[in-house]
């Protein structure tokens, strides 16, 4: 599989608003991207374009190989793992499941189990939780975790379905800083078995499993590419409306704001 995600020339609109407009973009085999932009900029109407939760106006685009317009986007989404704060509305379902459980519904892309486990599915389950260092949550109820800790179980219930695209929009937000680390330390955990799209407005969150970036302003593309050549001052000042300038620590990005006169 060549591309991952295509655009070309691709629109939307809502309400006669363009929201997108004129987004072209590749995303292919072994790349990890971030995608950065201020709030309201478009970041979440990329990824309801990627998942067909939204329908582009004009242009044409694949995900995964499959044509927008001759694709069943119902099992598409099946190849797509999804992680957001967002996510937590439907956390009172759950509240008094055991960890296991939590994980384990991601193959069924439910809250809660409603349908036959088998071993094989508890295996895999048990191994996610190793594989994320969770296994001290294990026979835990949901109700009883951090924040941190809630968000790692829901990043290991979308591993479960074994996704070809992970999308993690805002894992962080509302996480404290040792919470948050502990989230993007799973970065490099995971990203052997999937593909990364990590949604932010925060640059100190795009750690060495991200390979390249998308910056988004105002519903278009400031820029796209490797994650060095696009993380400027100049693109970035461009990007964030405000002048800014960037240094790297510790492998990650990290900004500074330009007095103002």
């Amino acid at each position: 599989m060549e591309n991952i995600v295509y655009f070309n020339e691709i629109t939307w609109r809502r309400n006669d608003q363009e929201i997108l407009q004129d987004i072209n973009w590749q995303i292919k085999e072994g790349e990890h991207w971030a995608i950065l932009g201020l709030n309201g900029s478009g970041k979440t109407s990329l990824l309801n374009i990627i998942t067909g939760y939204n329908y582009p106006t004009s242009g044409k685009m694949t995900v995964l190989d499959r044509l927008f317009g001759r694709t069943d986007l119902s099992e598409l989404r099946k190849s797509i793992g999804y992680v957001s704060s967002a996510l937590e509305r439907f956390q009172e379902t759950i509240q008094l499941e055991p960890v296991e459980n939590v994980i384990i519904s991601g193959k069924f892309a439910s809250f809660g189990i409603y349908e036959e486990v088998s071993e094989a599915d508890w295996q895999q389950a048990d191994q996610i939780l190793s594989d994320l260092r969770l296994d001290y949550l294990k026979g835990k109820k949901y109700q009883v975790l951090s924040q941190g800790e809630r968000r790692r179980v829901l990043i290991g219930r979308a591993l479960m379905s074994q996704p070809e695209i992970l999308i993690l929009d805002e894992p962080c937000s509302g996480l404290d800083i040792l919470s948050r680390e502990e989230v993007l330390e799973l970065m490099n955990d995971i990203q052997a078995n999937t593909h990364l799209l990590y949604v932010t407005h925060h640059i100190e969150e795009i750690t060495e499993a991200i390979s390249h970036v998308a910056l988004v302003r105002d519903g278009k593309l400031v820029a796209t590419g490797e994650k060095h050549d696009v993380l400027t001052d100049a693109l970035l000042s461009e990007t964030f409306k405000i002048p800014v300038q960037v240094h790297w620590d510790g492998g990650r990005p990290w900004l500074t704001i330009e007095k103002r006169r």
